[in-house]
């Protein structure tokens, strides 16, 4: 069994490094075509779940990609609260040491609710027999691999995950392993 990930296409706002928490933001043209390209790289593979984000910029790139996914809250991106929408550069300008994992977002989600959320989708993946296809977010996507892989939901720092690009979550014999991370398709 594998789970492979899609973070959905170029936004106007991960082009310019905002977090983009429940704002609902749409596909830049170049977001599209990444969605495009991304399905024609799963063409040919068979989900038996495909599960995505109910935010428009994941479902708009689950559906370029060619298909239909069941919606999840559970994979919507981090409620950046008082955040949103701002610049990790800019925040730090009055919290110098300032990240999403070690302060979580004012008047927004912390890491511990991230991680419920989270783990309820694992525990979801973990009665499928086959493969999944997830699409969703950044921050999420990224707690989704530590928690996969055993870590604490913070360590979903050390996974940089880029636009419109995939990742594998699989195994090693009976080991939960990150198979395959951050790439590019096309």
């Amino acid at each position: 069994m594998e789970v492979v990930l899609v973070r959905h296409g170029e936004t106007e706002w991960s082009r310019e490094l905002k977090h983009t928490g429940r704002t609902d933001v749409p596909l830049t043209q170049k977001g599209e075509e990444q969605a495009r390209v991304v399905g024609e790289a799963l063409r040919g593979r068979e989900f038996a779940l495909v599960l995505s984000s109910p935010l428009r910029r994941a479902l708009d790139t689950a559906r370029l990609a060619g298909f239909e996914p069941e919606v999840r809250e559970e994979l919507a991106e981090w409620d950046y609260g008082e955040l949103e929408g701002l610049k990790t550069v800019d925040i730090r300008k009055d919290v110098p040491d300032w990240t999403i994992w070690g302060s979580g977002a004012s008047g927004g989600e912390s890491v511990a609710e991230v991680e419920a959320r989270v783990d309820r989708i694992l525990a979801e993946l973990q009665r499928q027999s086959g493969d999944v296809l997830v699409f969703g977010h950044g921050h999420v996507l990224r707690v989704l691999a530590a928690r996969w892989i055993g870590l604490a939901a913070t360590d979903g720092r050390l996974f940089a995950l880029d636009s419109g690009t995939l990742g594998t979550l699989g195994f090693e014999r009976e080991t939960r392993v990150v198979r395959v991370w951050n790439a590019a398709v096309g």
